[in-house]
């Protein structure tokens, strides 16, 4: 077993299968994590409390956070097997491909995919980090910890910090745009998509992919104009 899961996941179908699979847990955080965030509009004590039950999840069965460091040791996990298979299937097709597509049509289409995943990717990973020292470690928040969750929100979003609301917008539609193409691929590497329901897939991965931006956006968006806070 310990030498074919190597084999496996050198073919093509298995780094597929692995994006696949690594792409779903990250789709489940993010909705998961919009919902959490959105408990922002029911005011300040709602709110923290869901940040505190966030750590305190599992208590007193398990030490305080323990819940939380797992849920951040396997999203890191899938941050980094995705982002392998990703860049290890680009490399796979483009030695595959050494000709340039004669169609013009397919070769635009095939190129605004790439380009929106390859370098929609980069940013979106710098607003990981970026999001990791302002939430998590707290050493770029204006507040730092001297401050409750939803205090460091609002501190985040302030019309004078309006390059921090628009880096997060920006990095979040290109999570949407992400979500889009790389929930409908799942679909079709995991064997759900047919020619019948080919539109319905497409059509269920760009509302995935809508809902989970507008979410997200929603917060700052309401903070900077003060419709929060």
């Amino acid at each position: 077993m310990a030498i074919a899961i190597p084999a496996i996941y050198r073919s093509t179908v298995g780094k597929k299968a692995v994006m696949a699979v690594t792409g779903g847990v990250l789709v489940l955080y993010l909705v998961l994590h919009m919902v959490g965030n959105l408990k922002i509009f029911y005011g300040a004590e709602d709110f923290n409390h869901y940040s505190h039950w966030l750590r305190t999840l599992g208590e007193p069965a398990v030490p305080y956070r323990t819940v939380l460091t797992a849920i951040e040791v396997v999203l890191a996990l899938s941050i980094v097997l995705h982002m392998w298979s990703a860049i290890s299937l680009g490399k796979r097709a483009a030695h595959a491909r050494p000709v340039k597509y004669k169609s013009k049509k397919k070769s635009h289409a095939q190129g605004y995919a790439v380009h929106t995943m390859r370098y929609g990717g980069i940013v979106i990973a710098l607003y990981v980090i970026w999001h990791l020292l302002d939430m998590t470690f707290l050493v770029v928040n204006p507040k730092g910890r001297d401050a409750t969750p939803y205090e460091r929100v609002i501190a985040d979003f302030q019309p004078s910090h309006w390059y921090i609301t628009l880096f997060y917008i920006v990095a979040v539609l290109l999570v949407g745009l992400h979500l889009r193409h790389g929930v409908w691929s799942a679909m079709q590497t995991l064997g759900l998509r047919s020619p019948r329901n080919d539109r319905a897939l497409r059509a269920l991965a760009a509302t995935i992919g809508a809902v989970v931006a507008l979410g997200f956006i929603s917060v700052p968006v309401s903070v900077t104009f003060g419709w929060v806070g």
